[in-house]
């Protein structure tokens, strides 16, 4: 039996990635969810003993609870990733997409003092090492 090397697929691996740091930046805007209760009242017929969870409020109070904590595992895992990943590459992530404020890949490269080639080249293989540690890279079909 002959073992196959799959071959990630680049492209798509990046723009999941990309998606993964957007939703990254997303979840460290918000504060909290608003999910807040509807206040109309709606009668229904359901038994006093029931453990139901049938308020609005009860709802909406474990809604928010499991946004909670669904964010804060989201928020752990992807600052795991870029921890496991080599010192040079964990910079280039950092200052690319960790920092306070956005900077583009030039003001990146220029404060790593390296060549454009090899800032692309180094983010292509951090990107394929971050994505491999939050088991989300993508494959090339056969």
């Amino acid at each position: 039996m002959e073992c196959q090397v799959q071959t990630i697929n680049r492209t798509a691996t990046k723009k999941k990635v990309e998606s993964i740091l957007e939703q990254y930046r997303i979840y460290l805007l918000q504060v909290s969810l608003n999910k807040l209760p509807s206040i109309t009242a709606k009668y229904t017929l359901v038994p006093a003993s029931s453990n139901l969870v049938t308020s609005s409020t009860e709802k909406a109070a474990i809604a928010n609870v499991d946004y909670e904590i669904e964010r804060n595992r989201f928020i752990e895992q992807v600052i795991g990733a870029v921890n496991r990943l080599p010192a040079e590459e964990r910079r280039l992530m950092i200052l690319r997409y960790f920092g306070e404020e956005e900077w583009f890949d030039y003001q990146v490269y220029n404060e790593m003092n390296m060549s454009e080639r090899h800032y692309y080249r180094l983010k292509a293989r951090a990107f394929s090492k971050f994505a491999i540690a939050l088991n989300v890279e993508v494959y090339q079909e056969r």
